[in-house]
């Protein structure tokens, strides 16, 4: 629960808090290696990841597996979706615990009307305000530790009116919810509005090509928003660069050049870290390919284990 303690006592200092989103492993590793505090597990990419759209096609436990497996390679606090809790109040339960078990620090659950969809799409539907409270009230007490942070979206601006959204952040925090995630606010009058309206820390969701308009987020922290989640980015990143990859590959019938070696690409993910397991246990022959400038401040690392 270190990760998720580091995030709730973030909550209580000055600034925002910026979480690219990421989808798998390699993802959420560039972003904690680029020095952000956190990442955020994006549902959309996630998704995207098992071959479809944001939809609300997936279920409790891909997600959670998902969440398990970014959270395990960083050592930031990792924010995930939860949709809709994926049912009823029993079902919010079980989710709540199946996250903090993976060692996710927080997650955001929503007021649609299952199956979800993209909060920057046309067509959702929200349940009923007893609902929306009814379920966060159940998270916040199926919880194990009150370090496990809570955060409630609702996306009742699209569906009802801004006063609405309002509301339903207002009685989420009242319900115990520790942030509140207004959705799909349309216009930079309603983005400023939300963290002098709302009663309590507020998380911007910025989507490229979505309902929010998009700015520099220097300007949403002077508003009092405490955090930013930016969950399309790796995603994006990754398709434009794939498909200028494929089609280069393509039109030359050559493999572009990598912009590093084999052996850097592993760095990245960890390899000084399980040669110092090697080298430590003499469990085979080192790899001595990889460049392994920083193996013996791993080795120093990997003593502190015992």
């Amino acid at each position: 629960m270190t990760h998720a303690m580091s995030l709730k006592q973030r909550l209580t200092t000055a600034g925002m808090l910026i979480a690219p989103g990421a989808y798998d492993a390699i993802g959420a590793r560039l972003i904690e290696q680029a020095g952000f505090g956190a990442v955020y597990m994006t549902g959309a990419g996630t998704s995207a990841a098992y071959g479809y759209p944001d939809f609300g096609l997936l279920t409790m436990s891909e997600m959670v597996e998902n969440a398990g497996r970014l959270a395990k390679s960083i050592g930031v606090p990792l924010i995930a979706d939860a949709d809709t809790g994926y049912g009823n109040e029993l079902n919010v339960i079980r989710t709540v615990r199946e996250y903090e078990a993976r060692g996710v620090s927080a997650i955001h659950i929503e007021d649609q009307v299952a199956p979800k969809r993209c909060g920057h799409l046309d067509g959702k539907e929200v349940v009923s305000r007893s609902e929306f409270v009814s379920k966060i009230k159940a998270a916040v007490e199926a919880r194990r530790s009150e370090q496990f942070v809570i955060i409630a979206r609702t996306d009742s601006r699209a569906v009802v009116n801004f006063d609405e959204a309002v509301w339903r952040a207002n009685a989420a925090l009242d319900a115990g919810a520790e942030i509140a995630f207004v959705e799909a606010t349309q216009s930079m009058d309603e983005v400023s509005l939300v963290p002098r309206l709302v009663k309590g820390p507020c998380l911007l969701n910025v989507v490229g090509g979505g309902r929010t308009p998009l700015f520099d987020l220097r300007e949403a922290e002077a508003m009092g928003y405490k955090v930013a989640i930016v969950p399309g980015v790796m995603l994006q990143a990754a398709i434009q660069a794939g498909d200028a990859a494929l089609k280069s590959l393509q039109q030359t019938h050559q493999p572009a050049t990598a912009s590093q070696t084999v052996g850097q690409t592993f760095r990245r993910l960890g390899a000084d870290e399980w040669e110092g397991y090697r080298q430590r246990y003499n469990a085979g022959p080192a790899t001595t390919n990889i460049g392994l400038s920083g193996l013996a401040a791993a080795s120093l690392d990997v003593a502190k284990v015992r």
